[in-house]
């Protein structure tokens, strides 16, 4: 049974990598904390793991847009290295700061070379951070088995500015000049819409940022590359949830099969995947 390898993605402005390495041994990877400029310099590291997991935090401070600075490097420096990595079969986690990296590289909802980006994640509806958990339903669909076999709600928290998830069309359809344009863009954007619904992994149960379909995870169609706003690694311990004191909370969680905390399945599930597919 093969070895199951994670690179975590550390500095300049990352600060959720420690809890993701943690989460992550605890899910019986082994970790390698890697510097994104190491990373840069070599990115053949890569050959030597199976998941790149980029954390959450504030990657070079949100210049210009969340993500935005980071996206370009590794565009710049490792993109067609990243695309054979992905293209055989390996996975990439993108937790929040880190999902906002993945979309701005236009590798969700596709993850083929030169795809066609589709969305964007942007200020929250309510214009200011959101900190709280948020209860979550998880999509049925085939590629979402990788990471979410088993799950069919979650409850995780939520740390951002931007994710607010749009696409793309939107606002093209606003520029359109002429009635032929306007069709065109329409039809653009109905495709545009069913591709990301088909994509969506996960789904707010309630509107918490104004994101499309209430949609908080996307996943490539063969749900090796996974994006999410929710943060998984801070829910793989029971008493990391506010309400784990409570006797009818843990009953609940033991009747619904959730007695396992929920972001430890999912990473569960990515190794499991891992040490089946290699």
């Amino acid at each position: 049974m093969a070895e199951a390898n994670a690179l975590v993605l550390h500095g300049d402005g990352i600060n959720c990598q420690e809890e993701t390495s943690f989460a992550l041994e605890l899910s019986g990877f082994t970790v390698q904390n890697t510097h994104v400029f190491e990373l840069l310099e070599n990115p053949e590291q890569l050959k030597s793991v199976q998941l790149l997991a980029i954390p959450g935090g504030f990657s070079f401070g949100d210049e210009i847009a969340s993500g935005k600075v980071l996206a370009v490097k590794i565009k710049n420096r490792m993109q067609s290295i990243l695309q054979d990595y992905i293209d055989h079969g390996r996975l990439v986690l993108g937790i929040c700061n880190g999902f906002q990296v993945l979309v701005q590289l236009g590798l969700l909802p596709n993850s083929n070379e030169n795809g066609k980006r589709l969305v964007s994640l942007n200020k929250n509806v309510q214009g200011h951070f959101i900190n709280r958990w948020t209860s979550l339903d998880v999509s049925e669909s085939k590629a979402s088995e990788t990471f979410f076999h088993g799950l069919k709600t979650m409850e995780l928290p939520v740390r951002h500015g931007e994710g607010n998830l749009q696409l793309e069309a939107t606002s093209m359809a606003q520029t359109a000049s002429t009635a032929s344009q306007q069709d065109v863009l329409r039809k653009s954007q109905a495709f545009a819409q069913a591709a990301v619904k088909e994509a969506g992994a996960l789904r707010y149960v309630e509107d918490i940022n104004g994101s499309f379909d209430r949609i908080a995870a996307l996943t490539n169609s063969s749900g090796t590359v996974l994006g999410l706003m929710p943060h998984p690694e801070a829910f793989v311990r029971t008493s990391q949830h506010p309400n784990w004191t409570s006797k009818n909370w843990r009953k609940k969680q033991i009747d619904s099969g959730n007695e396992i905390p929920c972001g430890l399945r999912l990473l569960q599930n990515a190794h499991n995947f891992i040490q089946r597919a290699f």
